[in-house]
C-alpha cells in the first residue's frame, strides 16, 4: 500500500475503485486490518482534491465493499471518484503494539544487513495474497526487489532511527 510521505499526519486506509450500478454506489477497497472498520473513520479525506466523504457500507464483496458516499447519487459522479485514495488523520488510528507497524511508517526506511551493507530503502508495502512484501529500491544499483515482511527476513525495525535490519533469503538479491 502506497502512502503520502509528504504529509505523514495522514494515513491511507482505503480506495474508491469504481462506480457500481446507476445510483452512485461505489466499489470501496479497505486497507484496514478489519476491513469494515473503514466506516468507523468517516469522514474520509481526499487530500488531492481537498474533499471529505461520508461513507456508508452497504454490503461486502470479494475485494471490499459496495458503499454509498453521501452526496453522490449518479453513476457519472461515482465514475469521477474511481481511483481516489482515502485518508484519515494519524491521530484517529489506535496505537499499535511494539511489534506491529502501519505501512506508512515503513515507507522510506533505510534497509541494511546485519553487517551494515545498505540494501536500499522501502518504496512500498505490497500484499498479493500471501503476506506483506517490502519493495526495496537501491538507487545506486538501479534495482528493486521484494523482501518478505517476516521476522526471519526482517528481524529488526527501528522507526525512530528510520532503519530496518534485514536478513534476505539466500539468492534474493
Amino acid at each position: 500500500m502506497s502512502e503520502m510521505r509528504e504529509n505523514s499526519n495522514l494515513i491511507c486506509i482505503g480506495e474508491i475503485q469504481s462506480a457500481h450500478g446507476v445510483d452512485g454506489d461505489v466499489k470501496l477497497k479497505s486497507y484496514c486490518t478489519e476491513p469494515s472498520d473503514i466506516a468507523r473513520y468517516t469522514p474520509l479525506i481526499d487530500p488531492i482534491q481537498n474533499n471529505q466523504y461520508e461513507v456508508t457500507l452497504k454490503r461486502p464483496t470479494k475485494i471490499g465493499f459496495i458503499a454509498k458516499i453521501h452526496g453522490i447519487s449518479t453513476k457519472e459522479a461515482a465514475d469521477k471518484l474511481g481511483g481516489t485514495k482515502l485518508y484519515i488523520p494519524r491521530a484517529h488510528l489506535p496505537d499499535l503494539p511494539d511489534d506491529e507497524f502501519y505501512h506508512a511508517d515503513l515507507l522510506g526506511l533505510n534497509v541494511i544487513t546485519a553487517d551494515g551493507v545498505t540494501l536500499g530503502h522501502v518504496m512500498a508495502v505490497q500484499n498479493h495474497g500471501a503476506g506483506d512484501l517490502l519493495e526495496v529500491h537501491n538507487p545506486k544499483k538501479d534495482m528493486s526487489f521484494l523482501l518478505p515482511f517476516t521476522r526471519t527476513a526482517v528481524p529488526t525495525i527501528n522507526v525512530k532511527e528510520r532503519r530496518i535490519v534485514a536478513d534476505p533469503p539466500e539468492g534474493l538479491i
